[in-house]
């Protein structure tokens, strides 16, 4: 096993730690944690890639690997933002740290979609022989899926440690009666919805580019 499969690897194994580290909430700083490591499992995939494309080691195990790494640690990490609650430490629990939660299932079936959809191309292309190499709109869209699960990750580990305000997850613009955490709180919310906006835009587009660039794929053989 060369070294860019090693890092892969290395990748897949984070993944049961940041979910362990998140959802442990007898971890201190458990949330800060698992961001740490997401976010480290997020730069081994510009990684492996980086060094297997300079020296000339790329294998069909790492083509194996690679993409199944990927689709697992975003789909593990948004499912825990979606999933797995958050508890401020003034008691008051909020659903989730994508708000409101049907946001974040709209965007995880879109990603999730997205990720089908082009797995089936690619084996519809396998099957005539037809190597489909990833395009510049992907690695946007992985770049914008990265950021943004990052940026929900220590938005949660914010939440749970210091928010102390009294009517969180709210989203309120009068900013007079509010407190300095329900400003920070909204501005923040506010920022990750224009994330999320952006990684679900990226999500389609890239989708949609790859088919439409490589569409000679679906056409049948003429015989």
């Amino acid at each position: 096993m060369n070294l860019p499969n090693k890092i892969t690897v290395c990748r897949i194994c984070l993944i049961p730690l940041f979910v362990f580290f998140y959802m442990a909430d007898f971890v201190p700083y458990g949330k800060l944690i698992a961001a740490i490591l997401f976010a480290g499992a997020c730069f081994t995939d510009f990684l492996d890639g980086k060094i297997a494309r300079k020296r000339g080691l790329v294998t069909n195990l790492g083509k194996f690997l690679d993409p199944i790494a990927d689709k697992v640690l975003v789909m593990a990490g948004i499912i825990l933002l979606i999933a797995c609650p958050i508890q401020p430490h003034n008691g008051v629990t909020f659903l989730s740290a994508i708000q409101p939660y049907y946001v974040g299932i709209i965007a995880a079936v879109v990603i999730l979609a997205r990720e089908l959809i082009i797995s089936a191309f690619r084996q519809v292309a396998a099957t005539k022989n037809v190597v489909l190499a990833a395009d510049m709109y992907g690695k946007v869209k992985a770049v914008f899926q990265f950021i943004t699960l990052i940026f929900y990750f220590v938005y949660a580990f914010l939440i749970e440690e210091f928010y102390d305000g009294v009517t969180p997850g709210k989203i309120d613009f009068g900013f007079a009666t509010m407190s300095g955490w329900d400003v920070a709180n909204t501005i923040l919310g506010l920022v990750g919805y224009l994330l999320l906006a952006i990684t679900v835009v990226m999500t389609i587009v890239s989708a949609c580019k790859y088919i439409s660039n490589n569409r000679q794929v679906l056409k049948d053989s003429q015989k």
